[in-house]
């Protein structure tokens, strides 16, 4: 037999063995929609066959449910903004998964430059669990010190390590960075409540999550104010891109007992040079924030 119709071959099998096999395995776009998955990945994670989902609302559902993969969390929206925030970041990521009903799975996801994933998991819930409970503990230490508890975003440290990442590859790849605040915060801290100011903050972050692709990252770096690390975009396509947050953002209305509250941030961006620390960079995007505040907020300002 020639190579040719060895090839042809493994083109017509390989379908039905993908279909077939009990690993799961799943391909997710750059704007993380569920391409691809086998009846194994759809049966654990309850996935409708033919229906364009979400890996977000994917999650959702399985929380929903109360089947799939265990979700300790009291509010989904926090652990899937901390979720999302480790997703694609590197070119590869191994973890392990555990089942409601008790099985664990080991899952491989793999990313290429253009932000797509191919996941691959298998069960390893009959292998020896010696040490799993250390394992387990120090996962949770370890994603504990990267997330902000309050959002589920990056914390500061995290989110400067990957900016810091980012601007290994800026020669190749261009890198936009956003600082944003959000406008009047300890007005609404001072008359609604540091209730009411926190549910304003987990609001903005959930929009801001929503706003980046899964190659970007994005972070809390102070009470009020976040870190959007955009790569492979140029400046005009960051601004584009920030300019539907703040029109989402004035939209927003996130206090359900006074449905008639709004509010508005300011944003400042820069482009990334080679060499740059990234002080030097986030300082730049601040600064030009601070003059997107004094020339009237809820605004963008570009560094020059």
């Amino acid at each position: 037999m020639n190579d040719s119709s060895r090839s042809d071959n493994v083109g017509a099998v390989l379908p039905r063995l993908q279909e077939e096999s009990s690993a799961l395995m799943a391909v997710f776009d750059d704007h993380d929609i569920l391409r691809w998955s086998n009846r194994a990945f759809r049966e654990a994670y309850l996935v409708v066959p033919d229906v364009v989902v979400s890996w977000s609302d994917m999650m959702r559902g399985c929380h929903a449910s109360g089947l799939g993969p265990q979700i300790e969390a009291d509010d989904i929206e926090v652990w899937l903004s901390a979720a999302a925030s480790r997703r694609g970041k590197s070119g590869r990521r191994a973890f392990e998964v555990d089942f409601i009903d008790g099985r664990w799975l080991w899952m491989d996801e793999s990313s290429l430059e253009n932000g797509w994933m191919l996941c691959v998991g298998c069960y390893i819930t009959d292998l020896r669990q010696d040490q799993r409970a250390l394992r387990q503990a120090h996962v949770k230490a370890l994603r504990a010190s990267q997330t902000d508890g309050l959002t589920g975003l990056c914390n500061r440290v995290h989110a400067l390590h990957l900016l810091r990442q980012a601007l290994k590859d800026v020669k190749q790849h261009p890198v936009c960075v956003a600082v944003f605040d959000l406008d009047q915060f300890k007005v609404i801290n001072d008359t609604l409540g540091h209730a009411a100011g926190d549910t304003v903050i987990r609001d903005f972050a959930r929009l801001l999550q929503a706003t980046v692709r899964r190659h970007d990252s994005c972070g809390r770096i102070g009470g009020e104010e976040f870190l959007l690390v955009l790569s492979s975009l140029t400046v005009e396509q960051a601004r584009d891109v920030i300019g539907r947050l703040l029109e989402r953002t004035r939209a927003s209305r996130p206090l359900a007992d006074r449905p008639e509250f709004g509010y508005t941030c300011s944003a400042g961006l820069t482009l990334a040079l080679h060499g740059e620390p990234v002080d030097a960079v986030v300082k730049r995007a601040d600064e030009a924030m601070y003059r997107a505040k004094v020339s009237g907020r809820d605004r963008l300002v570009c560094d020059a």
